[in-house]
């Protein structure tokens, strides 16, 4: 099969084209036929082994997965033996933050793992980049839901995570701001948010309104900020480490953190789980979450969509055709 993959770790360049053996499923694993991936900031971190400590998980000197892309849809080529779940010719999207292989032709996965089948009224590009960023949004809401019918200021509504994020909650029924880019305030608009504000050319401080959870979907605030328009017990949280690394460690301190500002901060570690995929699954097929996606390319390309996901431009999802 071919693959595309990075060596080394590095830039863009690193990444090549390669071929390999054709997985064989073990008896509990399902062996899918990828039609699309994506490429998005969970990626880039693996591919630069940004931060460092990625690479305790992913090797210390080069790369160990086949391919990066964490994310993937595509058809069930064939089953394990033990395999109950699943049957060849099976519409199946999943992810794996672990061992990846998106960018390849085929991937073997456990069945017990996050897997799921696409629901009827979705497509196999769409399917390939719904879960990376809504599974993460997820783990955040459910810091989210120990408040009563909260108001909630997501910052940076445009990317995976943040365009998840905002319809989730809509789906939930909470009462939703969100900040945008100038050029995408109507989108973000139509994703559901209740307000929108242009980070670009108006104070977020300003114009928020006061809110029990911040969520900073792309992590260009930080806790100091939050502070401004958070209510007494409010909570922040950034899906990124932050500026000197202090996020997940204020969240270590929290009730220090807590005393001296009566308000809280929250760094959720996500887990990968099929509970995840199934939530996410069921909607889709409700239409209540739609991913977006910004431009779709083929994984000969792959390089290019990495070199766009590193301006910090791209518009919920970068889709990658791969057979």
């Amino acid at each position: 099969m071919i693959v595309y993959s990075n060596v080394n770790y590095g830039g863009p360049e690193q990444i090549k084209r390669r071929k390999l053996e054709k997985p064989v499923p073990k008896a509990d694993e399902v062996l899918v036929k990828i039609s699309y991936s994506s490429v998005n900031r969970t990626d880039d971190g693996f591919l630069r082994a940004k931060p460092l400590v990625t690479r305790l998980f992913t090797g210390l000197r080069k790369p160990r997965y086949i391919s990066l892309g964490c994310e993937f849809s595509g058809l069930v080529e064939s089953v394990g033996s033990s395999v109950t779940l699943f049957k060849p010719n099976d519409r199946v999207f999943g992810f794996d933050d672990q061992k990846f292989g998106g960018h390849a032709e085929y991937k073997a996965i456990k069945e017990n793992k996050m897997i799921e089948k696409v629901p009827d009224n979705i497509d196999l590009k769409k399917a390939g980049v719904a879960l990376e960023g809504a599974h993460y949004a997820m783990f955040y809401i459910y810091k989210m839901e120990k408040f009563h019918n909260p108001k909630i200021f997501v910052h940076g509504a445009t990317g995976a995570i943040g365009s998840a994020m905002v319809q989730i909650l809509k789906a939930k029924g909470y009462y939703v701001e969100a900040s945008s880019t100038t050029k995408h305030l109507k989108i973000v608009k139509q994703l559901g948010a209740d307000k929108v504000i242009d980070w670009q050319k108006q104070d977020i401080t300003h114009e928020a309104s006061s809110c029990d959870v911040f969520m900073d979907a792309v992590g260009k605030s930080s806790y100091a900020q939050s502070l401004k328009i958070l209510n007494k017990n409010g909570l922040y949280m950034s899906s990124e480490l932050g500026k000197f690394g202090q996020n997940p460690i204020y969240s270590m301190i929290n009730p220090l953190q807590r005393l001296l500002t009566k308000r809280n901060i929250k760094f959720p570690i996500p887990k990968t789980r099929k509970k995840e995929a199934s939530d996410i699954a069921k909607l889709l097929a409700q239409n209540k979450f739609k991913p977006l996606i910004d431009r779709q390319l083929p994984v000969s390309e792959v390089h290019k969509a990495f070199e766009y996901v590193q301006t910090g431009q791209k518009l919920g999802n970068i889709s990658i055709k791969v057979s």
